[in-house]
């Protein structure tokens, strides 16, 4: 094997055909390849969008979601504006343990005290 070895001009063309069929099965198989990524990347791709428009719809949700929580809240705010102040119920208490209502009488107690006096004998000095 010499630096002088000359080779024939069948041997360069089978030897240029069989690098072309080389290739060309690199090629394809490349192509191939290049076909699956493809593919996939449009399953994926698919896979992805459909995700998206879910989280999107969940993200819909939770902001309506969260306007009728602050909603409710601005409700409940108004309406323990409208609650007695700790003052005012003081105020209140106040008057009514001074007229003290359980020691008013009902109707059927005047009513007894006076059957009991008129039983007695006890004369009407007060009438109306």
């Amino acid at each position: 094997m010499t630096a002088e070895q000359t080779y024939s001009p069948e041997e360069i063309l089978f030897d240029i055909t069989s690098r072309v069929r080389s290739l060309e099965g690199k090629y394809n198989l490349l192509r191939d390849r290049v076909l699956i990524i493809n593919n996939n990347m449009v399953e994926e791709y698919k896979k992805l969008m459909s995700e998206v428009r879910i989280i999107n719809e969940d993200l819909k949700e939770i902001k309506q979601d969260v306007f009728k929580i602050k909603e409710s809240i601005r409700h409940l705010v108004k309406e323990t504006e409208l609650f007695s102040r700790k003052e005012d119920v003081q105020f209140l208490e106040k008057y009514i343990n001074f007229w003290n209502p359980m020691k008013f009488v009902t109707e059927e107690d005047v009513m007894r005290i006076l059957e009991h006096y008129k039983s007695k004998g006890v004369k009407k000095e007060y009438a109306r």
